[in-house]
């Protein structure tokens, strides 16, 4: 356990020394949030009575996925991983006292959360400014805050392991372009990342609910706005619990089939 700890201090100071690059994320993500609260906006102003979440509970959900995008986004996964697994170079990673799994998933951890707290704060702290409904209202509650916390740390979860699934796949595969382009299109349409989830007809929201994608970004972000009831939010959590061990265990388990079965080729 002790050298996955210092793996992970390692990796999240070095993502914390580009800061030139989190500055270009800020404004890039400021503005493409505000564009897209104007967009709503635009459709909100026809018949707000319509929309299963008001104007401002909408807003906070996107000022907190902007702030919180390098948690939940599918294609920032890092492409050394895939570049080692294709060109060979996981050869000498294999030759190491660790296993695979535990280092990349410490790897993809530390290196999100270096990312979400070099940004996070300028965009929560600019969006608080911003006069309602645009700006991020404040939680619904003490409760509400508290599990926000809690699922947030949850979903970030279910994304690494969500991701290290597709790193384990690679294995498999003669390029990693294919199983790449089809995940990260599902995360982004199933996760509620492109239109939020409450959004969708009802029948298609419960089975979308059901899938492991609603677990990672749009539990935290509906929590926080108050926009689920107190059932929905303890099946939420359950989920959330629920698609972690799966995923978890899934990759675990065909990780182990790949190092078994990986061939090395050249020399």
């Amino acid at each position: 356990m002790k050298k996955y700890l210092s793996f992970f201090r390692l990796r999240f100071a070095m993502g914390l020394q580009y800061r030139a690059a989190a500055l270009a994320g800020i404004v890039t993500q400021f503005f493409w949030g505000f564009m897209e609260i104007m967009i709503f906006r635009a459709f909100y102003r026809t018949d707000a009575a319509a929309f299963p979440m008001t104007l401002s509970a909408t807003s906070s959900y996107i000022w907190l996925q902007q702030a919180f995008l390098a948690f939940f986004t599918a294609w920032m996964m890092e492409n050394e991983i895939f570049d080692s697994i294709v060109n060979g170079n996981i050869a000498y990673e294999l030759c190491r006292p660790i296993r695979i799994y535990d280092m990349w998933f410490t790897r993809s951890l530390a290196n999100r959360l270096s990312k979400a707290v070099l940004r996070c704060f300028p965009i929560l702290i600019a969006a608080a400014f911003i006069p309602e409904p645009y700006g991020i209202s404040a939680p619904a509650g003490p409760a509400h805050f508290l599990l926000f916390i809690v699922t947030l740390f949850l979903g970030l979860m279910v994304m690494v392991s969500f991701c290290m699934l597709v790193y384990v796949l690679t294995f498999f595969t003669i390029s990693p372009q294919g199983l790449r382009i089809l995940f990260v299109s599902c995360v982004e349409f199933f996760s509620g990342a492109l239109i939020p989830l409450p959004f969708f007809p009802d029948r298609i929201r419960l089975l979308m609910e059901l899938l492991p994608f609603a677990s990672m970004q749009n539990v935290a972000l509906r929590v926080y706005s108050g926009s689920m009831s107190r059932g929905e939010m303890e099946k939420a959590v359950f989920l959330q619990f629920f698609w972690l061990i799966v995923i978890t265990l899934a990759g675990k388990m065909l990780c182990k089939t790949a190092e078994k079965r990986v061939t090395v080729q050249g020399g």
